[in-house]
Formats: C-alpha cells, structure tokens, sequence
C-alpha cells in the first residue's frame, strides 16, 4: 500500500509547481460558479481518504480484537500509522506529516473509527491537540525539537482534566510554581488521560502558584512536560466500557520540572481554541462508529431470512435503515462543514458544538438500532456491532458533555440575537 504521506507530497509538488499558472484562472472562475455540495472532494482530500480507508481495513482491522483485549495499541501498529503520515497529518512532509488541510484529517480520524475508535480517538487527540498547541503557541525551538517527534515517532498527550475538574474544564488544583533556579515545576495530579499510557510528551495545565479556582481562568498556564521526567507517575489504564485499547490514566506531578508552553496566565485560551476544533473530531469519530456499524449490519438484512424472505423486503426494517442513513448524512453535513469553517479561519464554536452534539447523539442511536435488526447475534461478542455501541457512549461525554454543548450552541444563539 502506498502511504497517505506519498499521495499527500504529490500532491502539494503538483501545487506548487502548476500555482503560477493556476492562479489566473482561479481569479477568473470564483465568482462564475456556485458553491459545490459540502461532501464534495477535492483530489487530494479523496487520495488521502482512499489511502487511509486501505490502511484501516487491510492492515488495521485484522488486530483491532486483539488490541481489545490485550487493552493497549501494539507498537507496530503505532509505527504504520507515523508511517502513513496520520500522527501529524497537517505537518509538512518534510518532517514527517501528510501536509493535508483540517478536512482531510477529519476525513482520515473518519476512516479510522470505522474499524476501531481507539485507533481514532489515538490520531485524533495528537494532532488536534497536541500538534496544534505546540505549532500555534510553541516557542522556534520546541516546534524544531517536538513537531518533528510527533510527526514520525513520538505521541503525545494533552493533560487538562482532574478529579475536580470535568465539565468546569478549568477549577484546576494542579499547581506550578518557579524554584529557585527559576524553572517552573508542577504538583497535582490528573485524571482521565487519554493516550497516557504510550505518550512521550505531555501538554499539562497547571495554576500559577497563587491562583485558585476561585480565580476562574486566572493563572490557568500550559506546560510541556517530557516522560521520562524525574517525580512523573503514571498509573495503569483505567478499566472503560469502551475505547479499550486507549490508554486512559492518572498522572500524578511530584514536584515534576517543565517548559513553559505560550504566555504564562493564558492557557485557557489556549485549551479553548483548541477543544473547540477538537470536538470536529470527535464527529468525525462518530460518523465513522456509525458507518461501520451500518455497513456491518446491512449484508446481515440482505442475505437473513425470516417469513420466506430477506429481512431487507420488510418495509419497517427498510424505514428503520433509510432514517439510519438520513441521520448519519445530517451529521456528516455538520462534521463537514464545521471543518471547513476551521480551515476558513471562522467562528467554529457553535458549528463544532452542533457537529459534535448531532453525531454523538446520532452514533449511539445507530448503533443501537444496528444491534436490535441483528436480534440474538448482535448482542454476541462474534458480531462487531456491540463493540461500535460500547465505543460510541464516550462521544457524549468526553471533550465536553452533550449538555455543555447545548449551553454553548445557547450562548451563541443568545449573542447572535443581540447583534440582530
């Protein structure tokens, strides 16, 4: 199989050579032609999502089971997908990356959870996350020392919840004060760690020494923090009812020294910014867990048997399937076009928060559904569908509950309206 990095690359060097030429023609045309259809796209978005659609189904899926069950992702599977390029998908190929835009990562994070979420969730939380913080807010010398590592051998993992700070993101107790040498050092702990378990850099969010909660986001900083630092701790992975094979931890700080990360006191700006492109993400994911279920389940109903006939001829199983579809369709719309607005630089907080509320809801009621048109055999671990139901549930709790989201998309329909 050829990389999705290798079809990335072309793709830019066929950018980049033909752009004097093109540009003419681009100005001429954009007016002249309407808008086309959200899910319409481009070459290289299409390349990449083949590429990555090969790479779940031949080589990723035959160890999705075993990854289960052991409840970790295996080194070499971690290995094909830096390989591919997906660890640092919007990196330039030079280091590493795919060099494709916030859409094609969507799409590949999409292609992954359809065979399994963890691997999804894994890609997802580096680059949406990670990556971004560190290209966005780093200083010239970690970008040149970390996006490299991430983009071709390291993961990384972003720290930001504790036992006393879920939904309210930011009544942080975890503290950083400076020593005595002036480097700043952290203690607290956190909780719920995604990615912790394979991580070799993490993103941490502390509060100057101080501040309090308080405070409200005052002192909230962000900090990189290296694994292999003296006074880090990091328990074993949480027992889930799903996402199995992410590793999800608690990390205590004892007294642990890290790097700066940004301004000092404006971390929650930071984190913010970057949730609210991360929940596009987490839609992604959840379309994916929909469609693999769907596709799962629809050669069941064609070839099953009941009353002389397939399944499929029952009007009610075919009514049940077509509002499954129509659902799965709305989210994509949602995920698709919230991406766009990230890569046009908008206001992404309420479609990210639609995106994300619509296909997590919807995930959860597909996959349920599958379950029930499959009867007995859906409910065995032989059929993948319970495992898609089991996955999809966090989608409506991490990276902001389904009712933080209701209160965001409220907010911003309460500021439209007094702008009106």
């Amino acid at each position: 199989m050829v990389s999705c990095r290798v079809f990335m690359s072309r793709a830019l060097q066929i950018n980049r050579s033909s752009i004097g030429r093109r540009s003419l023609h681009i100005t001429a045309t954009h007016h002249q032609s309407a808008p086309g259809p959200l899910t319409r796209l481009t070459e290289d978005e299409r390349l990449l999502q083949e590429s990555v659609r090969r790479l779940a189904q031949d080589k990723l899926l035959p160890r999705v089971r075993a990854m289960e069950q052991q409840g970790r992702v295996d080194q070499d599977v971690l290995d094909q997908l830096f390989q591919a390029g997906l660890m640092g998908a919007e990196l330039e190929p030079e280091i590493g990356g795919s060099g494709c835009g916030f859409l094609g990562l969507m799409l590949a994070v999409e292609e992954l959870a359809r065979v399994d979420a963890s691997l999804a969730v894994l890609v997802d939380i580096q680059n949406t996350l990670v990556v971004a913080i560190i290209r966005r807010f780093g200083t010239e010398e970690q970008r040149r020392r970390y996006l490299p590592l991430l983009a071709q051998s390291w993961v990384g993992s972003f720290c930001l919840s504790e036992a006393g700070s879920g939904s309210d993101a930011f009544a942080l107790s975890c503290k950083a004060k400076k020593d005595s040498q002036g480097q700043y050092v952290i203690d607290g702990s956190k909780l719920w760690i995604s990615n912790s378990d394979v991580a070799k850099i993490f993103v941490v969010f502390a509060r100057l020494e101080g501040t309090g909660p308080a405070d409200g986001h005052r002192g909230v900083t962000a900090f990189l923090v290296e694994r292999d630092t003296p006074g880090l701790e990091i328990a074993r992975p949480e027992r889930k009812l799903g996402l199995e094979a992410s590793g999800t931890c608690a990390l205590q700080f004892n007294g642990v020294k890290a790097q700066l990360l940004g301004e000092a006191g404006v971390g929650y700006r930071y984190a913010a910014a970057l949730l609210n492109e991360s929940r596009v993400g987490i839609g992604a994911q959840m379309i994916g867990l929909a469609r693999g279920c769907l596709d799962a389940t629809l050669p069941y109903l064609m070839e099953r048997r009941q009353f002389g006939q397939p399944i499929w001829g029952f009007q009610s199983v075919q009514h049940q399937v077509a509002r499954m579809a129509t659902e799965l369709e709305c989210s994509r719309l949602l995920v698709y076009n919230a991406a766009r607005c990230v890569e046009a630089g908008e206001d992404v907080r309420m479609p990210a928060s639609m995106a994300k509320l619509h296909s997590s809801e919807m995930a959860q009621r597909v996959a349920s559904q599958c379950i029930d048109l499959m009867g007995g055999l859906g409910f065995t671990k032989d059929y993948p569908q319970e495992k898609f139901y089991r996955d999809c549930k966090a989608g409506t709790i991490y990276e902001g509950t389904s009712n933080m989201q209701l209160t965001t998309i409220a907010k911003c329909i309460e500021k439209i309206q007094a702008q009106s």
